[in-house]
């Protein structure tokens, strides 16, 4: 359609064409057939002493080049692999963050540690060597669960953090919250385990490298959600090299939800071994190591405490969690648990007082870090779970009390006692469009029926929201040329839709045909700035500042365009792509000028990067009391995430975010035992993931309250369903199970718990 486009429209996603006909430009099939294959030696123990590695049999396996081990990276002074985010507790001392090598010094800490870097001309000959490596462990007492890391006398994990104690962090008026309890008419509470997390996108992370002598440069491109973030930790704080010397590139990327986000040891060491080596390198993570080598989350521990008065208000809430971090202090990790639950814990709610503690710790596991929703899937959970047993204990439908509860649009910008600001939302809008559009008042025959069928029928609620957030180091350049706009910007389309969107921003700002648009993302050579991709941001940071670079470039080619025309600037205005002067026939259009004169027009963020897109879903399952089996019946979503720049884009990022949080719910679980460290859900044999025949079709409604943190009313929507769906699932589970004395269940929800508590129930 070479017309242009407003906001609002839905079109298809432009790169489908790309990836559909197999030409998409993943990292690991762009690598050169002649790089070296790196292999990772991992620690087959969750906590042990490295007493000593003996590499000269594996050396004189043909096609060995190298094997690097710990004692390299410190003859290099390769430094520690470094969070960029902190938390510190009332004291006001910053979260404990003890070496994190690439390879590990001395002592591994978790199964997957690696301890050697094996470099030969094919990843067999590799394999090869790694059989005769010889390494000497002295295997120690592992910690796995938060309680066990907790526990008095516990192994230590790292000799020099005591009690495995990261940070011990809290938020919130204690003293407020205290008085709203001791004048509660009722409490509410409940214990929840919100169970580890492992995401297995489609494309496994990938790097590949080449060296240029002669500009002594490595470049590397990997599979990642933002190049410049470790950009500049690798050179500025691991590899101590100036910037010009390390060129990092992303091109297409196969689903990213959080944790290709972090700097990693493997890329890290493929930029490093690539200089001493001289020589171009390939790796690709395996299915089976990805559970071993890539962040994990969720591995949370949590009660809480909901305060009402007589009239069914919510007057205070508290929650005291133990956190675990894993082995090492992931990049984003610090805040993860933390503020991401203390974002959103008040949900759609007037609750005027809340106090939040944490501990935080570390144990012999994979390390934690963000994965889509960041925090808040487990938070929601926990708060719509209260809310929903504190209805029924002070005899009230879920529905009434939320109503009792609810914000009003009236109240926004709302200042949550958690410590964050609701920028805007309609939340009984949002409510009484869900129940409509679900029908609930229909909810009652069709309980029935499933009744007479031999089922359980359970309707669940969920409000809950989002608080953005990423890294807005934006700083945008549209270049006009000939026949074409090209836009470079700072975020990483991981499967978004980033050129669609962008060149829909764009195409509205400019009144140009977006098929003359094109996006440029993944390098640090042509795009410096830029904080990659992450917390539902993209939209608000690049649409803004694209936004902003667009009416540049209008006042850049007005003045060009007078000079063209042979006027004053102040005599040219500018519509649908047109330079024109006033009140004549005489003009000259964008492309028209840019053949002349290329120009271009730049911006950097200028907005304010947080918004609270909101949701309410319902979800409607039926539940076999005979084998636990859940089937999801019905499920509506509807959602507030500020402008909607293109509707069936929106839609998509619905429905995989409502998947991605039913699997959370329902059957994703990270399971180690508890006394050797070992990870027992390290494949997918062992580690469900949900399927078409899983899930529903979805209903999905929105409606819109502009944002006013930011010039054209974003909020964001990649995280929204995923906080949500979980406590969805998990309500009408148990509304079904409750009449058969069901309280609660953790998650996942799985058939055999379901039918174990209705053995107990």
């Amino acid at each position: 359609m070479n017309v242009p486009l407003q906001l609002g429209h839905s079109i298809a996603r432009r790169e489908d064409q790309r990836f559909l006909t197999g030409r998409g430009r993943y990292a690991d099939n762009t690598a050169p057939a002649d790089a070296l294959a790196v292999l990772f030696v991992r620690s087959p123990h969750a906590h042990a002493r490295i007493l000593g590695i003996d590499t000269a049999t594996a050396l004189a396996v043909p096609g060995v080049q190298a094997i690097y081990t710990a004692q390299d990276l410190v003859a290099d002074k390769v430094g520690h692999l470094p969070a960029i985010s902190e938390i510190k507790d009332e004291a006001g001392n910053r979260h404990r963050e003890p070496a994190h090598l690439p390879m590990p010094v001395g002592k591994v800490r978790h199964v997957g540690d690696i301890v050697a870097m094996i470099v030969a001309g094919t990843v067999d000959q590799a394999r090869d060597a790694a059989e005769l490596l010889q390494i000497d462990y002295e295997e120690l007492p592992a910690v796995v669960t938060a309680a066990q890391a907790l526990a008095p006398d516990a192994p230590l994990v790292h000799d020099d953090v005591p009690g495995n104690l990261m940070c011990r962090w809290g938020k919130g008026d204690g003293a407020a919250t205290e008085a709203a309890f001791a004048r509660a008419a009722h409490v509410t509470t409940l214990s929840i385990r919100s169970p580890r997390q492992i995401v297995h996108y489609m494309e496994t992370r990938a790097a590949w490298s080449r060296y240029d002598a002669g500009d002594d440069l490595v470049t590397v491109t990997f599979s990642s959600q933002g190049v410049q973030i470790p950009h500049r930790l690798m050179c500025e704080r691991v590899l101590h090299v100036p910037k010009e010397k390390l060129r990092l590139i992303t091109e297409d990327v196969g689903g990213g939800f959080g944790p290709k986000y972090p700097i990693y040891a493997e890329s890290t060491l493929i930029a490093w071994a690539t200089r001493k080596l001289g020589r171009g390198l390939r790796w690709t993570c395996e299915r089976s190591e990805l559970a071993l080598a890539d962040s994990h989350a969720r591995d949370l521990v949590a009660t809480a405490d909901l305060a009402l008065d007589a009239e069914g208000r919510f007057i205070g809430l508290r929650v005291k969690a133990e956190a675990n971090y894993g082995a090492y202090v992931s990049m984003f990790a610090p805040t993860i648990p933390t503020t991401g639950l203390a974002k959103v814990i008040s949900g759609l709610y007037r609750i005027p007082a809340i106090r939040i503690d944490f501990d935080c710790v570390f144990s012999n596991t994979v390390p934690v870090d963000a994965i889509r929703g960041a925090g808040k899937p487990e938070a929601l959970f926990l708060l719509e779970r209260l809310v929903d047993l504190a209805a029924h204990e002070t005899g009230r439908t879920p529905v009434e009390l939320r109503w009792i509860n609810l914000l009003r649009a009236d109240e926004m910008p709302y200042a949550a006692a958690s410590g964050y600001t609701y920028d805007a939302a309609d939340c009984t809008r949002l409510f009484e469009t869900a129940l409509s559009a679900a029908d609930e008042a229909g909810f009652d025959a069709r309980r029935a029926a499933s009744q007479a069928a031999g089922k359980r029928r359970g309707l669940g609620l969920s409000c809950h929201l989002h608080g953005t957030g990423g890294i807005a180091d934006e700083h945008v350049v549209v270049n006009a040329e000939a026949g074409r706009l090209v836009a470079r910007v700072g975020t990483q389309s991981q499967g978004q839709g980033h050129e669609t969107v962008f060149a829909q921003i764009l195409a509205a700002a400019l009144g140009v045909p977006v098929e003359r648009i094109e996006i440029k993302q993944g390098d640090t050579r042509s795009i410096p700035h830029g904080g990659g991709t992450g917390g539902s941001s993209s939209t608000i940071i690049s649409g803004t500042t694209l936004k902003r670079a667009a009416d540049v470039l209008i006042e850049r080619g007005r003045d060009l365009a007078a000079e063209r025309l042979e006027t004053s600037p102040a005599d040219i205005a500018y519509r649908d792509g047109t330079f024109e002067v006033v009140g004549t026939d005489r003009r000259v259009g964008l492309f028209e000028l840019a053949a002349w004169k290329p120009f271009d027009g730049d911006a950097v963020f200028a907005d304010r990067i947080d918004s609270f897109p909101t949701g309410v879903m319902v979800c409607e399952v039926e539940v076999d009391p005979e084998t636990g089996e859940t089937r999801i019946d019905r499920f509506l979503a509807v959602a507030d995430c500020g402008q909607v720049v293109n509707p069936r884009l929106l839609a998509g990022q619905m429905h995989g975010g409502i998947v991605h949080g039913l699997g959370n719910a329902m059957m994703e679980e990270a399971l180690y035992d508890e006394e050797s460290g070992q990870l027992l859900t390290g494949t997918l044999m062992d580690y469900a993931l949900p399927r078409a025949d899983d899930v529903p079709s979805f209903g999905i409604e929105t409606i819109v309250t502009l944002s006013p943190n930011n010039m054209l009313g974003f909020k964001g929507v990649g995280e929204l369903p995923t906080n949500g769906a979980p406590a969805a699932l998990a309500n009408a589970v148990l509304d079904a199970l409750r009449p058969l004395g069901v309280r609660h269940i953790d998650m996942p929800l799985t058939a055999a718990k379901v039918w174990a508590a209705l053995q107990k129930g």
